[in-house]
């Protein structure tokens, strides 16, 4: 086979393995299948909602989709057939950290939601490592100088406008 694609299941992880501390102090890696199309879709939705609503605290928020109801639709369209095998094995916090992180996944792919599962759930933690790597960020985006025009052209200054309009 010359060029062409290659079989999805040859490059392609449709899956995500996390492993977890249980109540009985075993590690435990639980293997959380793609969701299906239906189900990712949900995720995405309810995903985006959050989102926004943590974006822009005084919007007013979709209160069916982010209600306890529409939380646990998440985990359980998240996890998938995992969503009982979780459950009975992690207290509330591990559990709603897997569960969070594979919604992430699903709706933002595998490095998101690696970033979150690294960070220990703590959004504030992810991006920028740190306070001082957003302050570099931010002082490089200030010092870099923007460009005049960027059509090639450029406007005289207006005190050159100004002698030429006398003169004329």
């Amino acid at each position: 086979m010359a060029g062409g694609f290659k079989v999805l299941d040859e490059f392609f992880d449709d899956s995500l393995d996390l492993p977890v501390k249980c109540r009985d102090g075993q590690v435990r890696t639980f293997h959380i299948p793609g969701p299906s199309a239906e189900d990712g879709l949900k995720v995405e939705k309810l995903m985006e909602l959050l989102f926004r609503a943590v974006a822009d605290p005084d919007a007013e928020p979709d209160a069916t989709a982010l209600d306890d109801l529409g939380e646990l639709h998440l985990y359980e369209a998240a996890l998938g057939p995992a969503y009982a095998e979780v459950e009975a094995n992690l207290d509330f916090p591990r559990f709603k950290l897997v569960a969070i992180t594979a919604a992430l996944w699903i709706s933002q792919g595998r490095e998101a939601a690696e970033a979150f599962w690294n960070a220990g759930g703590d959004p504030s933690q992810v991006g920028p490592a740190n306070r001082e790597e957003r302050r570099a960020s931010s002082r490089a985006a200030k010092s870099t100088p923007t460009r005049a025009s960027r059509s090639g052209t450029s406007t005289p200054p207006a005190t050159v406008r100004a002698r030429k309009a006398t003169r004329t």
